[in-house]
């Protein structure tokens, strides 16, 4: 009997290191996957990523790297393409080195807020331009995290109204020419800069300004050496939060529908506390003693057009979307 029952038992065993065997790797071990972002963990995105985490912790263990301590700005997705990154915060200048197409995606005055930003992504229109990524890059984007309206602060007090007010102001930009095209379509004389950089730029004279949404100004602390915020509102800033294709292919489909949803809603969350603090910071800079008003929208909107339709990246945007994009609601 006792020989029976341990011969049964043996085979039944033997049985299942097989199975365990020929499952994929994933499958045996709850799978790590690691986050890159370049914000600090002041950031609202860093609770957005502890919210996502959270969600998806009965299959994934989610690291979250943040500061650039993992990958330096502007390097997490080629990092993502090798497989040497699972999930990463990427921002549409970095896809629009590699597919020409989405500069449109980077240009000022494009988005009119939040809405306008996520219902785009939302319709036949994104999912053209989130396939491009999928097909060409191997990563997939699972939706945009807005962080905000990039708004002009400076160190100077010079009270600026048109853009030929920012001739000769060095305005810190990220690397790259998508970053370097949007200073110089508000009028600036963009200045590349690390993130991480900017205040020391500011503190020391390096740079006459940068542009950031106000939640990034506070979280920077960039406040303590600028005296004024011009609200130029020229880009409606964002992000792509996104997972590489190996990893996602990886999962079954039902790990990749609850593995969106729980994105999905970290990013709706996300996005209406960045709403929130955007409009308390407003106030909340005035307070402090820095200037915040608005200067002439138009003129800025008009003149970067202008600068964009006879930019080369305009050759590249896909024909008509422009137009389409305006007409969304």
């Amino acid at each position: 009997m006792n020989f029976t029952t341990n011969r049964r038992a043996a085979l039944c065993a033997g049985a299942s290191l097989a199975a365990a065997a020929m499952m994929p790797a994933w499958a045996q071990a709850q799978p790590t996957l690691r986050f890159a972002a370049v914000f600090s963990d002041k950031d609202i995105r860093a609770d957005m990523m502890k919210m996502f985490a959270k969600d998806v912790e009965a299959d994934f263990k989610v690291e979250v790297f943040l500061n650039s301590t993992l990958f330096k700005q502007g390097t997490e997705l080629v990092a993502l393409q090798r497989d040497n990154l699972e999930m990463g915060n990427i921002g549409p200048q970095d896809i629009a080195k590699q597919i020409p197409a989405w500069s449109l995606l980077t240009s000022a005055y494009l988005f009119r807020d939040a809405n306008h930003l996520n219902n785009f992504f939302a319709s036949d229109m994104g999912a053209q331009m989130k396939k491009m990524v999928e097909d060409q890059l191997k990563v997939k984007i699972l939706g945009p995290t807005f962080f905000g309206t990039r708004q002009v602060g400076l160190k100077t007090k010079k009270k600026i109204n048109v853009p030929a007010d920012l001739a000769g102001v060095k305005l810190r930009m990220p690397p790259g020419d998508s970053w370097q095209l949007l200073g110089r379509s508000i009028g600036a004389n963009p200045t590349p800069m690390a993130y991480a950089e900017t205040y020391t730029g500011l503190q020391t004279g390096a740079i006459d300004g940068q542009d950031n949404p106000l939640p990034n100004v506070q979280n920077m602390k960039f406040n303590e050496v600028m005296s004024q915020i011009v609200l130029t509102s020229h880009l409606v800033g964002y992000d792509l939060l996104t997972v590489n294709m190996k990893t996602w292919q990886s999962m079954t489909p039902a790990k990749q529908q609850a593995f969106q949803a729980a994105a999905s809603k970290a990013i709706a969350w996300s996005t209406a506390e960045h709403l929130k603090r955007e409009a308390e910071l407003a106030e909340g800079f005035k307070r402090q003693g820095l200037d915040v008003y608005t200067p002439n929208v138009a003129a800025f909107r008009e003149h970067a057009q202008k600068i964009y339709l006879a930019s080369d990246e305009a050759k590249n945007w896909p024909a008509g979307m422009l137009d389409k994009i305006n007409a969304m609601k």
